[in-house]
């Protein structure tokens, strides 16, 4: 029984785990081409909705990320998601300054 749960949480973080990265990387890929579009078009406020866009998607990634935490088993792992996660909050972090001072 203790072996079903366990392998059942495994696929469930596994789908979660591909569900996260699948939509983030939609959002990053739309706001991209969004951005690229409303660029040539010399739409104001290009810059601003592409930082919104790439914010969104960091944040679906990041929880990718904080998802595959539950299925290490190594130290090592736990260092590599660690740094993932501490790099991808970085972004996160710049992104949204960014952001805040072109609304200024």
């Amino acid at each position: 029984m203790l072996d079903f749960l366990h392998h059942a949480l495994d696929q469930t973080v596994a789908y979660g785990i591909l569900l996260f990265e699948f939509s983030g990387l939609a959002i990053i890929l739309f706001s991209c081409l969004k951005g690229i579009c409303s660029y040539v078009r010399r739409m104001p406020g290009t810059r601003l909705q592409l930082g919104r866009g790439l914010e969104l998607g960091l944040e679906f990634k990041l929880g990718s990320e904080i998802l595959r935490t539950v299925a290490v088993r190594e130290w090592m792992e736990i260092w590599t998601v660690g740094s993932i996660i501490l790099l991808r909050a970085l972004l996160t972090f710049l992104i949204r300054w960014e952001i805040n001072e072109e609304n200024d």
